[in-house]
């Protein structure tokens, strides 16, 4: 008797593929020259030092080599790359002023209702510019700045300079070093001491060109005290040719305050996704990353925590689906650099189709960080025969004084929990569906679904699947 195997569609991506005709104001040339990065910082009429910053982010990118580890990315050719495309729109604050085609895009994706029933604030970054950002009023009044990243360069000069990649620098690796020097776009954002930013923001990133990158830089100052919700979006169509996306994230948490960071990336599978995130945590403070990883062609994302205050907590939740033709290669890293700080990393993957989903991790306590405790927990559901799973976690402990657990879990679906289901009066298909949910739930739960409507679409098509 033949053992009937387990389906787990792909997503309907209709919604993420609506392509709008390629149309823009200034593209850059493909590849990677000093004129093209004169070119871009002209564009922006960038101050002399970030032009400078650039230059030099060139040439260290022409030192690295590419890791070597992780999934094969010799595909990706940043020479046919285009680094740089303005869209035919000046950044608006109101969204009637939005062309409509590019509004068409942003409303099919649910993000204006957003907005208008949820978030404090909204910016809208598509290819390489944001074309729209917005904060309501009773959050400006308490003295936050949300901006996006090339407004901010001009108004906030001397704390854009201090904090700009210095917490992830261009020598950090190869692709840190590309975006210093051809980033685009971003967000900015600051919080006062002492302010609750009771709903959140968010920021949406969406590619439409072809052959191009995205290199969006995010910038989050919470000074003491204060607490913020930041949510991040981003798509892009399917194309015939690779899109790079290698973004960069800085976090900067100070004394006693909370800053949680949601992300659901869903890329097409065309697209090579090397993105780098990286938190700063003081003491008594806390950074709460939620990680959804989606789509694309190979991805590799570590968010990584640094905990150099006492008692500095980190909390990272993550879950990673990945379908056939996909080489997922996610995971966290905490550096514990002070006493009695704490974290936890729990991750969840699926793979289906013949896709990898790969957990790499790093958790590293220092000499001086005694009373520290670590908790990392991996769980994989593979679905098939095709399927690849694997677990990569480094611990490395310079001291006695911890307390340090990890747990690795690979499984499939039970034969035995699917006939108690169906024993119960649940048709097979449905009963499968049940366990995957069921399997994502802890970490669905905490995806705030109620602010970002693409997470819903996601969760519902990608995460539970459609099984028969």
């Amino acid at each position: 008797m033949s053992q009937k195997k387990t389906y787990v569609a792909d997503i309907e991506r209709e919604l993420y593929d609506q392509k709008n005709p390629f149309t823009y104001s200034y593209k850059a040339e493909q590849g990677l020259t000093e004129e093209i990065i004169r070119e871009i910082s002209a564009q922006k009429n960038e101050p002399q030092w970030m032009l400078d910053f650039r230059l030099a982010s060139l040439a260290t990118y022409h030192q690295l080599d590419l890791p070597p580890w992780g999934p094969d990315i010799t595909e990706l050719d940043v020479d046919n790359i285009v680094t740089y495309v303005k869209p035919t729109v000046d950044r608006k604050y109101t969204w009637d002023d939005i062309p409509a085609d590019i509004k068409q895009t942003f409303d099919l994706l649910g993000i204006p209702k957003a907005e208008h029933e949820f978030l404090a604030g909204v910016g809208a970054q598509y290819d390489s510019e944001v074309v729209y950002h917005s904060i309501q009023e009773s959050v400006a009044k308490e003295g936050v700045v949300y901006l996006d990243m090339e407004t901010a360069v001009h108004e906030y000069e001397d704390l854009v300079r201090e904090h700009f990649m210095s917490l992830v620098p261009p020598r950090d690796h190869k692709f840190a070093a590309l975006h210093g020097a051809v980033w685009s776009g971003g967000s900015f954002v600051y919080v006062p001491a002492g302010v609750n930013v009771e709903i959140p923001l968010q920021s949406y990133f969406r590619s439409n060109a072809p052959g191009a990158g995205q290199f969006e830089h995010t910038l989050i100052i919470v000074e003491p005290g204060s607490y913020l919700h930041f949510i991040e979006g981003c798509s892009a169509p399917r194309y015939s040719v690779n899109n790079l996306h290698a973004g960069c994230v800085e976090l900067f948490v100070r004394e006693g305050s909370t800053l949680r960071y949601s992300t659901i990336e869903n890329w097409s599978r065309n697209m090579f996704n090397l993105n780098t995130k990286r938190a700063l945590v003081d003491k008594d403070a806390s950074i709460e990353w939620v990680s959804g990883s989606f789509g694309s062609k190979v991805s590799m994302l570590y968010p990584m925590s640094i905990l150099r205050g006492e008692r500095a907590r980190s909390e990272f939740i993550g879950v990673t689906f990945a379908g056939g033709g996909q080489v997922l290669d996610t995971g966290a890293k905490v550096v514990h650099a002070a006493p009695y700080t704490s974290s936890t990393i729990n991750t969840k993957s699926i793979s289906k189709g013949g896709g990898t989903a790969i957990y790499r991790g790093l958790v590293k306590i220092n000499k001086n960080a005694h009373h520290s405790k670590s908790t990392v927990t991996c769980e994989s559901l593979i679905l098939d025969n095709e399927s690849v799973s694997d677990t990569i976690p480094v611990m490395q402990i310079d001291t006695d004084e911890v307390d340090l657990g990890h747990e690795a879990k690979i499984g499939r679906i039970s034969d035995e929990a699917i006939f108690y289901l169906m024993s119960r009066g649940i048709d097979e298909e449905e009963a499968k569906a049940m366990i995957v949910r069921g399997f994502v739930e802890p970490i669905s739960k905490e995806l705030p679904l109620e602010y970002a409507v693409e997470m819903n679409n996601l969760v519902k098509l990608e995460l539970e699947g459609t099984i028969g």
